[in-house]
C-alpha cells in the first residue's frame, strides 16, 4: 500500500519541551543574570497543544514567551518582559495548531512593520523572507499593491497589516489562498468572511497598535550550531531612520576624490528609507527595488552581489508580466496560451522594463564592483541606497553619475541571516 504522505503535514507533534525555560547569563564576579520563558499553547478543538512541528513534520518544536528578568550587557537594555507580539497572539481562527513557520513569518513581518508605522502598511512572508510589502491610503490598498507585487510568491504566505481589518481588505484577502492572517484588529463583520476559509489561521496581535515602541527594542539572538554551541548576538537595530542619516555618496581612491553629482528627490529619499527598513528583514546578500512606496522586485539569499541583482532585476520583469496579465485576464501568465497577447504583455514589460525604471535600488551590503548597480542602472533605477565602505565605491559613484543617478550611505550594514 502507497505511504500517505499528507498526512505528516496534518499530525500534531508531541513535544517533550518543559513547561519553563531559563537562561542564565553569569559574569566573571558570578553575578547572574536571568531570563524566565514559559510555554505557549492554544486549545483547538479540545486539544492543548502550541506547535504543531518544527520546520518540517516530525520535527518537535515549542514556542515561548519571555516572563520575567533582565538582560545588561556593556550598555545594552533587552527588551522588557510582558512586552509580547507573536508569543501572544490570540487564535480567532484556525484549523488546525500553527507550526513554527507560520509564527517566524509573522514575527518577520512585524520586525519590517515596527518601522512603518506612519501608513496602512501590509507586509506578506513567506519562508521568512517579504513577498512583498506596500504601504497605501488604505489597508485595502496596501494589501492589494503587496498581493500584486508577487502575486505568485503570496500564494499561501502569511499576511501581516499594522491596522485593524475591514471588510473591504478582508474580501480582498479572502480572494486568494493564504496561511495567516495577523493584525492588531478585525473590524465587525471581517470574521464571518474568513470563516468560510476553514484552514486560515487568523491571529490578533493586541500589541501591534504599540508596534512603534518596539522600534530599536534589543533581544539576545541565539544561533544553534550543529556541535551544540551557541553563537550569541544582540539583536539588529536600523540607525538610519530618516533623510538626516543619509550620506551622500563620496569616497577617495588614490588621492582623488569621488562624489556623487545629484542629490535625490524628496520622492526618492521616501522610497529609499522604505525600502531600507523593509531590506533589513531580509535574509542576506539581497538587492531589492522600491516604487512609490511598494515592493517590484525581491532577490535574496544569493552568494554574490551582482546576482543577487540580477535576480531582483528578473523576478521584477515575471511579476509585472504576470500582473498585468492577471488584471486584464484573470490567468497567470504562466498559463497564457496566446501568442500574440503574450508578446503583446512581453513588449509592455520590456517597455517598462519590468517596472523597474524610476524605481530605487536597495542593497544590504556595499557593492564590491560597480557590476551590481550597473544591474539596475541600466533598468533606469534612478537612485541607490547601500551602506557604502567598499575599497571600491568609486566605481558605483562613477556608475551614478554616468547615469544621472543619485546615491546614498547608510553607513551602516544590515545583514541577516
Amino acid at each position: 500500500m502507497a505511504k500517505d504522505f499528507k498526512t505528516a503535514y496534518k499530525t500534531i507533534m508531541d513535544d517533550h519541551f518543559p513547561k519553563q525555560m531559563e537562561v542564565s547569563f553569569v559574569g566573571d564576579n558570578g553575578q547572574r543574570q536571568t531570563l524566565f520563558y514559559e510555554k505557549v499553547s492554544w486549545v483547538i478543538d479540545g486539544v492543548e497543544k502550541g506547535l504543531r512541528y518544527g520546520e518540517n513534520p516530525g520535527q518537535e518544536a515549542a514556542l515561548y514567551k519571555l516572563v520575567n528578568g533582565n538582560l545588561v550587557l556593556g550598555d545594552v537594555r533587552s527588551i522588557q518582559p510582558g512586552r509580547c507580539l507573536v508569543t501572544d497572539v490570540e487564535l480567532l481562527q484556525s484549523g488546525k495548531h500553527p507550526g513554527k513557520t507560520n509564527l517566524t513569518d509573522v514575527d518577520n513581518a512585524l520586525n519590517i512593520l515596527r518601522y512603518l508605522g506612519a501608513a496602512p502598511c501590509t507586509v506578506i512572508v513567506k519562508h521568512n523572507n517579504p513577498c512583498g510589502v506596500a504601504r497605501g491610503h488604505s489597508l485595502a490598498e496596501s494589501y492589494e499593491r503587496a498581493n500584486m507585487a508577487d502575486r505568485v510568491a503570496a500564494f499561501g504566505g502569511a499576511i501581516v497589516l499594522n491596522r485593524e481589518v475591514d471588510t473591504a481588505t478582508a474580501e480582498r484577502i479572502a480572494e486568494n489562498y493564504a496561511e495567516v492572517v495577523a493584525a492588531p484588529e478585525f473590524a465587525p463583520g471581517v470574521m464571518d468572511l474568513f470563516g468560510k476559509k476553514k484552514n486560515l489561521r487568523v491571529m490578533k496581535v493586541a500589541d501591534m497598535s504599540r508596534l512603534a515602541q518596539y522600534a530599536g527594542a534589543r533581544v539576545v539572538d541565539f544561533k544553534a550550531l550543529v556541535d551544540g554551541g551557541l553563537a550569541v548576538q544582540w539583536s539588529f537595530v536600523p540607525e538610519t531612520l530618516s533623510r538626516e542619516k543619509l550620506f551622500p555618496a563620496q569616497t577617495t581612491f588614490k588621492g582623488r576624490d569621488y562624489k556623487i553629482a545629484r542629490p535625490p528627490t524628496d520622492r526618492e529619499i521616501e522610497d529609499m528609507l522604505f525600502g531600507w527598513l523593509i531590506e533589513c528583514g531580509v535574509t542576506s546578500n539581497s538587492v531589492i527595488f522600491v516604487k512609490d512606496g511598494a515592493t517590484i522586485g525581491i532577490g535574496t539569499g544569493e552568494q554574490d552581489r551582482v546576482g543577487v541583482a540580477e535576480i531582483a532585476r528578473d523576478k521584477a520583469y515575471r511579476k509585472l508580466a504576470d500582473r498585468l496579465c492577471w488584471e486584464r485576464l484573470k490567468v497567470p501568465y504562466n498559463e497564457l496560451k496566446e501568442a500574440s497577447v503574450r508578446k503583446e504583455i512581453d513588449g509592455e514589460v520590456a517597455r517598462r522594463k519590468g517596472g523597474i525604471a524610476g524605481s530605487c535600488m536597495v542593497s544590504d551590503g556595499f557593492f564590491p564592483f560597480r557590476d551590481g548597480v550597473d544591474v539596475g542602472l541600466r533598468e533606469g533605477v534612478t537612485a541607490v541606497i547601500q551602506p557604502g565602505g567598499s575599497e571600491r565605491d568609486f566605481e558605483s559613484i562613477e556608475a551614478c553619475n554616468e547615469a544621472g543617478a543619485a546615491m546614498v550611505y547608510t553607513g551602516q550594514r544590515c545583514f541577516k541571516h
